[in-house]
């Protein structure tokens, strides 16, 4: 006997429409635990779009305070923040929180050099939403080692890229880094605002692709959460919000990286 459906069943359900893309997981979704460094921008929306993806357990990294210039960008953040000088990753949990009621969101303030990462192997997928080329080196040294699969995101102006490190088959995200990065890397040391030897202007951004480079980043990952591995980006996806276009661009691995080479292995 098939089972009567009562008129609007369906829509007390929060996560009704996910279910009905078949290939979504979504218990291992609520059973996974997501690593996100950076509570900025790109930070704000993964942790927004993870939440209402079904996503329960996630720990968030930043140690940073609001400031006003984040407003633009920044879907939790308000001017009482900004007023109050409260922590990013604070707010950031609390806010994420009441948004999906039973979501455990743990806000850690600190930079993630400080953070014994080893202790986070539990973690199933990792997301890098920063700034700062060492934090990202860092991020993505620890979760190789670690077997845990990592999306990077960034963003400049109108533009932004997304790569998708799944250890030990892809390239990781230092396979991809030149002489210019290593050399911006040697000046900047940290996003911790402590002193330091030379001037760096504020990065141009905006909300438009600061959304789409998060949406991306959280899509992957839930596309890995489901044991779709072979359907996420391959290579780093680059988008050009000026023109509307993307592109996949190939990355092979480094045999000199680190991360790769024999003596590593």
């Amino acid at each position: 006997m098939s089972k009567a459906i009562r008129p609007g069943e369906s829509d007390e359900d929060r996560l009704d429409r996910s279910r009905r893309i078949q290939w979504i997981d979504l218990e291992r979704l609520s059973d996974s635990h997501c690593l996100v460094v950076g509570a900025g921008a790109l930070g704000n929306e993964v942790v927004k779009n993870l939440v209402l993806s079904g996503v329960k357990r996630i720990t968030l990294v930043d140690m940073d305070r609001v400031v006003r210039s984040n407003l633009n960008r920044c879907v939790f953040f308000s001017e009482d923040d900004t007023a109050s000088d409260n922590f990013k990753s604070e707010i950031v949990a609390q806010r994420a929180g009441e948004l999906s009621p039973g979501a455990e969101i743990t806000p850690l303030v600190a930079r993630i050099e400080d953070i014994d990462l080893n202790a986070l192997a539990r973690m199933d997928v990792a997301f890098g939403c920063l700034d700062n080329v060492a934090a990202r080196l860092h991020l993505n040294a620890h979760t190789y080692h670690l077997g845990i699969p990592y999306v990077d995101g960034g963003t400049y102006g109108m533009a932004g890229r997304v790569q998708v490190v799944i250890p030990p088959s892809t390239p990781c995200l230092q396979c991809g880094m030149n002489r210019t990065h290593f050399k911006v890397m040697e000046r900047r040391y940290s996003c911790t605002g402590n002193e330091a030897s030379f001037y760096e202007p504020k990065m141009p951004a905006e909300i438009t692709t600061t959304s789409v480079v998060a949406a991306i980043q959280v899509r992957e990952a839930v596309k890995i959460m489901s044991g779709r591995e072979m359907d996420c980006i391959k290579h780093i996806l680059h988008y050009n919000g000026l023109t509307n276009a993307s592109e996949n661009l190939e990355l092979s691995i480094d045999p000199q990286c680190p991360m790769h080479s024999s003596d590593n292995r």
